[in-house]
């Protein structure tokens, strides 16, 4: 079920809504673990079972871990839990991928199993590891009960595409959490801003990139426009998606941390990372890299564990080696700057920011690509490789067609917008403006996004996948 679609914005989440804040404070967390899991059995009815078993094994793993913290069986246990998770993970995921791997080094024709991934196993099983292993750390205590940390990791607000939501950043929210006016409102303020990120922006650059795949008159800025176009595409949508999760998490009276902090901004791939994805960025941080020795080891071992974490960032967005060479993409990037480059980047405004830009785009060329033929391919388009022409036909009527959406996406994603209205709401005689003109804006923004929704039309999410 699409956050972004009829059936949840005008059944589920209204019920959801109206049982939650009737029902007493001791049964919110089952109001939400419910829903949550009947959230999961609308998109995946076979796999809610697997979600139970893992809230079940996470429960009662975290009780042994931490029952015996400080003790070497502590460790055994984390390290079965760490196993069982990750086996699942292998299992549903990567299965296929190992498989038709093992077919093309050996030459057997091994059956591909054909798999269908669970919806969001690749977040909800970072945040049970996170819980696990928080608890063996002794950073939090075990969760005694069962329902909180089922509410937990299955909470749909989060449950398909994030943010990674660590357990310690929610513990006393799942305990005990305020509920008031004006956190309910700036929920749902920015719920249908994202949402309006996700079906009036990404939506149509989404569309855009499909058109340029199907196009038989492609030409080097057709090529470059599709490559700005992704670009802009899984920002809004995946920020989009953050927005809206952030969004319900409020209203549920749950503070989740930001995901996105304009990264289109960045000045280097170093803070380009800082800004993108930003809670999965601290989670290898925090459970790989640093447990690996960071940086305070030898510099081989050193570039070891970056490329380490980078290939494991790459595979964890899917099972394909697409997804590796574009994590390892990034590692060689971060080591170039982390040796020489970033010292020089950070004396320049305009150098280092087209920098950033141009390797981030030929990134996301990679990401998108269906394999490495492809994306070799697009990204030699772009440079005209093939004696392509530099115009098309296609290129200037799409240009034309997509121009205002693709202006207002290129502002959108600065903080332009925001800081106008900051500075604005500095004056008092506009910011009475603003505060009687934004539930017009916002509900005008419903209307306008229930309409394209009834009208059917282009509605996918990209993370889906992962």
């Amino acid at each position: 079920m699409l956050f972004s679609s009829i059936p949840f914005l005008y059944y589920f989440l209204p019920i959801v809504l109206i049982l939650y804040f009737i029902v007493p404070k001791a049964l919110k967390n089952t109001v939400l673990l419910l829903a949550s899991l009947y959230f999961y059995h609308w998109g995946e009815p076979k796999y809610v079972v697997l979600m139970v078993l893992s809230i079940a094994v996470g429960y009662g793993m975290g009780l042994l871990i931490g029952k015996y913290q400080g003790k070497p069986v502590s460790r055994l246990f984390l390290w079965l839990s760490v196993a069982f998770d990750l086996v699942l993970l292998g299992y549903f995921k990567y299965m296929d991928f190992f498989i038709a791997n093992i077919n093309l080094v050996t030459g057997l024709s091994l059956p591909l199993l054909r798999i269908a991934l669970p919806i969001g196993i690749s977040f909800f099983t970072f945040q049970i590891l996170s819980y696990k292993v928080d608890v063996y750390r002794g950073n939090v205590p075990s969760q005694k009960n069962p329902l909180h940390l089922g509410a937990y990791i299955a909470m749909f607000p989060q449950l398909i595409a994030g943010p990674i939501v660590r357990y310690s950043d929610v513990a006393a929210q799942l305990e005990n959490r305020t509920h008031t006016l004006d956190k309910i409102s700036a929920g749902a303020r920015r719920f249908i801003l994202g949402l309006a990120k996700k079906i009036l922006i990404a939506n149509a650059l989404g569309e855009l990139c499909d058109i340029f795949k199907a196009s038989g008159d492609k030409s080097v800025l057709f090529y470059w426009l599709y490559g700005i176009s992704f670009c802009l595409h899984i920002y809004f949508d995946f920020s989009g998606y953050s927005d809206m999760a952030i969004g319900l998490g409020k209203i549920f009276g749950f503070d989740f941390l930001e995901n996105f902090n304009y990264p289109y901004i960045s000045r280097s791939a170093t803070e380009f990372w800082r800004r993108w994805h930003m809670s999965l960025g601290s989670w290898f941080r925090d459970y790989v890299y640093i447990p690996l020795g960071g940086n305070r080891v030898p510099k081989w071992r050193w570039f070891f564990n970056i490329f380490v974490v980078w290939m494991l960032t790459g595979f964890w967005h899917g099972a394909a080696w697409t997804f590796i060479i574009w994590g390892l993409y990034f590692a060689v990037l971060l080591v170039i700057e982390k040796l020489w480059l970033l010292k020089r980047l950070e004396k320049t405004q305009v150098i280092s920011r087209i920098y950033t830009l141009f390797f981030v785009l030929i990134s996301f060329v990679i990401f998108n690509a269906a394999d490495m033929g492809e994306a070799f391919a697009y990204i030699g388009g772009m440079f005209g490789a093939g004696g392509i022409p530099l115009v098309s036909a296609e290129f200037v009527y799409y240009l034309r067609s997509f121009a205002v959406v693709l202006i207002l996406a290129v502002i959108g994603a600065t903080p332009l917008p925001k800081n106008l209205v900051l500075k604005l709401r500095e004056n008092e005689k506009a910011r009475k403006v603003l505060n009687g003109i934004e539930p017009v804006f916002l509900l005008g923004l419903m209307v306008l996004m229930t309409a394209y929704l009834v009208d059917g039309s282009f509605n996918p999410f990209l993370y889906f996948r992962f």
